[in-house]
């Protein structure tokens, strides 16, 4: 089985993107929850970890990992507001992001005991590691999973807007690669950090995935070997939820370490990837290929 830890929210999406004061249509997203539904769809075992609200919202984002067969045991509750992230939408598909995050339900996730023993990997990322006090207990998670040989794949996708002290931040970050088996982060996201792929090799990961928008996805890693791949040609409605696709598509086919997948291998997982990311861009919305899906594009 596979855990993903981190939030859920609702993305408030502007339905006439041209107009500012036009009607915003609620959907279900937040990086991690996106990935956990993604690997639902995908036909992975999969569990979330998080804290949501038992408001509304709250019902309907746990409706949303039920539908996609995701397992919610791990998952706590609380009567706090769900998180609000209000989209923009740039004119090639893009978006941007307000967010509405101070006391509600996932900055009160508290540390779980140990995963199960069937559990093989854990995925983190995006506001969960930023936001206080749920960072710290999100973050001990990684640490102690990690010391038990799971593999832990970390997305810090950058929210600058939420990071209170950069360079505090970017510290962070480093600290947390020495528990990571698989980095995988955007181009934007890379250059917010710093640094380069074998910097981040060095501290710790197997493996690191940059994703490069049209451009496709490269991985690189520990031994030194260098893939990339094209993006999938597409319609692009929107790209939200690619990145978190991404993740899905990765824990789905790698093997439990990274370093442990022939270099001849790489490629074909990373297309794998850039497939069902593509399909995600199609939609609108997060709404992640189901494994039939995947098939059946050629």
């Amino acid at each position: 089985m596979i855990v993903v830890a981190g939030e859920s929210l609702i993305d408030l999406v502007p339905q006439h993107p041209e107009d500012p004061l036009g009607p915003l249509a609620p959907r279900l997203g937040g990086g991690p929850y996106n990935t956990a539904v993604a690997l639902g769809r995908l036909g992975a075992r999969a569990a979330f970890c998080s804290r949501l609200s038992t408001d509304g919202f709250g019902e309907a984002l746990l409706g949303g990992l039920h539908a996609a067969g995701v397992d919610t045991s791990l998952v706590q509750r609380g009567p706090e507001p769900t998180p609000l992230a209000v989209a923009t939408m740039a004119a090639d598909g893009s978006a941007g992001y307000g967010f509405y995050m101070d006391g509600t339900a996932d900055r009160l996730f508290a540390l779980p005991p140990q995963l199960p023993p069937s559990v093989s990997g854990l995925a983190l990322g995006s506001c969960s590691l930023v936001l206080e006090p749920g960072a710290s207990a999100y973050e001990a998670l990684l640490r102690r999973e990690a010391a038990r040989g799971v593999l832990t794949l970390l997305d810090p996708n950058i929210r600058p807007g939420l990071v209170p002290d950069a360079d505090a931040y970017r510290a962070r970050f480093w600290s947390r690669l020495p528990y990571v088996s698989l980095l995988k982060l955007s181009e934007e996201d890379a250059q917010w950090l710093g640094g380069t792929p074998r910097q981040w090799l060095a501290a710790g990961p197997g493996a690191v995935v940059l994703t490069r928008g049209g451009a496709g996805l490269t991985v690189y890693t520990a031994e030194g070997a260098e893939h990339s791949v094209p993006a999938e040609p597409v319609e692009v409605a929107d790209t939200i939820g690619a990145g978190d696709t991404v993740n899905a598509a990765l824990l789905h086919r790698l093997p439990p370490r990274p370093e442990d997948l022939p270099a001849a291998d790489w490629p074909a997982v990373l297309r794998y990837a850039a497939r069902a990311a593509a399909l995600t861009c199609a939609r609108e919305g997060a709404q992640p290929p189901t494994a039939a899906e995947l098939a059946a594009r050629p």
